[in-house]
């Protein structure tokens, strides 16, 4: 088996797209601890703001116009 070293320098010879791609899938491998009260109640959190969207209850606003409100608010 080749070791992190010749890995790590086989890996840097590749066009960046295919390091991007090797890059995503070792974080991907990578096993987390998740809370599962918390993940649940993010997942309440976006259902329930995906509901009021889908009810008229809000209107969304494109990701440009938001930034351009917290800049104006940090101003």
């Amino acid at each position: 088996m080749a070791s992190i070293e010749q890995l790590m320098k086989e890996a840097l010879t590749l066009p960046s797209a295919a390091r991007a791609l090797l890059a995503e899938k070792l974080v991907e491998s990578l096993e987390f601890d998740v809370d599962e009260t918390l993940q649940t109640l993010w997942t309440d959190e976006a259902k329930k703001r995906r509901d009021e969207v889908r009810s008229g209850a809000v209107s969304p606003i494109s990701g440009e116009e938001a930034l351009a409100r917290v800049r104006q608010l940090l101003e």
